[in-house]
């Protein structure tokens, strides 16, 4: 069994997280709070890049996975993301 990284998330859970996050599941993994975590993304002091999509907030997994500390992501190169260097992804904005 793999050992939690994070209150109840292994880093396979981790892993298998999709591109973006809802802001409950990134304090969830960094441990903190809910209204501590809102409070940080709304000040724009949140520890990783969030998104904001309309009244929604979104958190960048990969960006969750480097501050973890969590490599393998995709498979891709440590530090280059999925895409590896100086690629761009074919999703639109």
């Amino acid at each position: 069994m793999t050992a939690p990284t994070s209150d109840g998330m292994s880093a396979p859970e981790l892993l298998a997280l999709p591109v973006a996050i809802d802001l409950d599941t990134a304090n969830r993994a960094l441990r903190i709070g809910r209204s501590t975590g809102y409070a940080l993304a709304k000040a724009g002091e949140y520890p990783v890049r969030v998104l904001r999509l309309g009244s929604a907030y979104r958190v960048v997994t990969s960006d969750l996975l480097a501050l973890l500390g969590v490599t393998g992501y995709g498979g891709a190169v440590e530090g280059h993301g999925a895409f590896g260097a100086g690629e761009a992804h074919k999703l639109c904005a």
